[in-house]
């Protein structure tokens, strides 16, 4: 139990035996508590215990058992800033830290590292950059393509059971939304704030993205058409893998082990070279 701002938020410290100099936040991400999906983050900090790194999962103020107001992503920056300083007081040999987060929670994450000179490091999966005008490009380029190819979608209009009218309705605003460029009283869209966090922090990145998964599909597509994304992934601190079967939570066992293999070695590989004797 460690306090935020009065409240009581609940986390679980995973310490090794012998513990190395990094540090993992890992930051959970939507309508989930500390155990993850599927335990993901449970796992993942087991898996990483057994590397000889430490790691902090917990609940924001509002989710899980912590107690408080409920929250969005974009607004626990306190509550990260707090399981930092928890963290460090559990392993007072750690040097470096490094935020692990899912979907929102690597949003988050980008929005709060650059802020924060003890975050050395991020590991981000999946990305959540999503705005009306990207989702709608996201399904237009990704989904409407893939039914053509699909014999169930041909059959279904053989058979009658295909509404040309709804079809062509929904299609219609689709085609509005991605031709849209927002609205001007949103402010700097979630993508152009991500982005600037990731201009502004100098620390390593490791991305991780599935292969069947919108939310990735979002992002990488945004990466591939922003001048500025494209230049600052290409950066030599940034390291991106992506697990081509994955969906969005990493849900079979090969899934989740393969991620945890990827950080444990990234955070490794960070590690600066021994001083020889």
């Amino acid at each position: 139990m460690f306090d935020c701002g009065g409240d009581s938020l609940v986390g679980v410290l995973s310490v090794p035996t012998s513990p190395g100099p990094n540090g993992v936040l890992i930051v959970v991400g939507g309508p989930q508590y500390r155990a993850g999906s599927h335990r993901q983050f449970t796992l993942l900090a087991r898996e990483l215990a057994q590397a000889g790194v430490a790691s902090l999962r917990f609940d924001y103020r509002g989710m899980g058992d912590s107690t408080g107001a409920p929250r969005t992503f974009e607004g626990v920056h306190d509550d990260i800033g707090c399981a930092i300083d928890r963290l460090l007081a559990g392993v007072p040999g750690l040097k470096r830290v490094v935020i692990w987060g899912l979907c929102d929670a690597a949003s988050a994450a980008l929005l709060y590292a650059h802020g924060d000179s003890r975050v050395t490091g991020l590991v981000l999966l999946n990305p959540w950059v999503r705005t009306e005008q990207g989702i709608a490009r996201t399904h237009l380029r990704h989904y409407y393509r893939a039914r053509l190819l699909q014999g169930s979608f041909w059959r279904k209009i053989a058979r009658g059971h295909f509404d040309a009218r709804q079809a062509a309705a929904g299609l219609g605003r689709l085609v509005v939304s991605a031709a849209s460029g927002g609205r001007a009283s949103e402010g700097h869209p979630l993508p152009v704030r991500m982005e600037d966090g990731l201009r502004r922090f100098r620390g390593r990145v490791l991305v991780i993205t599935s292969g069947n998964d919108l939310t990735a599909r979002e992002f990488n597509d945004l990466a591939s058409r922003s001048a500025g994304w494209r230049q600052l992934l290409m950066d030599k601190r940034i390291t991106r893998r992506e697990l081509s079967e994955a969906n969005h939570t990493f849900a079979r066992r090969a899934w989740r082990d393969q991620v945890a293999r990827w950080t444990s070695e990234w955070l490794h590989q960070a590690d600066p070279p021994m001083d020889a004797t």
